[in-house]
């Protein structure tokens, strides 16, 4: 297998440990990196987490934390103790927040969430009230803010990852959700790339969602995606 330059996770959005470990245990070495966000950490808790990485894989948790300083530090301490690899903290909660999930979280790669690829330009203005706001300009003004906080790096789609990484270079490690094969369903996500795609952008980490566990063979869809990022030249 080729050395791949952009690494895929796979997220484990299940109401349950035991669905998320049966598709742990089905996708094998084809996947060592899983996503585990709010509705399965909310359900199973911090001992999904150890069984993830029992089961050899690194485990990114996706709770997108907003909340006052001395909490998030706090927060994230736990979450290097439970050993994870990734974990995100929303830009919006501005710089001395960022900071302290950086400080709290020693060992763990801070990703700062930018826009959620659920909005599009319209909806964004809609949602904070600035007429005529841009996705993209908001994406690189917090991935400002998250630059200078000292974070490992953003979570932002890939329509928005070339500007990004324009701005930035390799300052900020660069994870690209809303991952679609081609032609697949987008759901409820508005901004979607392919693999190929994120991977072209500069993505360092792309997650795939029902891409992965909602296809009728999970491990042939895997390897799909690992086949596509591997034609990759970047």
């Amino acid at each position: 297998m080729a050395r791949l330059t952009t690494t895929p996770i796979v997220a484990l959005d299940y109401p349950s440990g035991a669905e998320a470990l049966r598709l742990v245990s089905s996708l094998g070495e084809r996947c060592r990196f899983y996503k585990i966000g709010s509705e399965l950490f909310t359900a199973a808790g911090p001992e999904i987490v150890q069984r993830v990485r029992e089961a050899g894989a690194d485990v990114f948790l996706d709770l997108k934390l907003h909340d006052i300083p001395n909490t998030v530090r706090g927060a994230a301490r736990v979450a290097a103790d439970l050993g994870v690899r990734l974990l995100t903290v929303h830009a919006g909660g501005g710089l001395e927040m960022l900071r302290a999930a950086v400080e709290g979280g020693v060992g763990v790669g801070i990703l700062a969430v930018t826009v959620l690829t659920s909005f599009d330009d319209a909806s964004l203005a809609d949602a904070t009230g600035r007429p005529g706001i841009t996705a993209r300009d908001e994406v690189v003004r917090l991935a400002g803010i998250a630059a200078t906080a000292g974070v490992h790096g953003v979570v932002c789609a890939g329509s928005d990852a070339p500007a990004v990484r324009a701005q930035f270079g390799d300052r900020l490690t660069l994870l690209v959700p809303g991952i679609r094969m081609t032609g697949g369903a987008v759901h409820d996500q508005r901004r979607v790339v392919t693999p190929a795609d994120a991977a072209a952008a500069g993505a360092t980490y792309i997650v795939l969602g029902r891409a992965v566990s909602g296809a009728a063979d999970p491990a042939a869809a895997m390897t799909a995606v690992v086949a596509e990022l591997e034609g990759v030249s970047v």
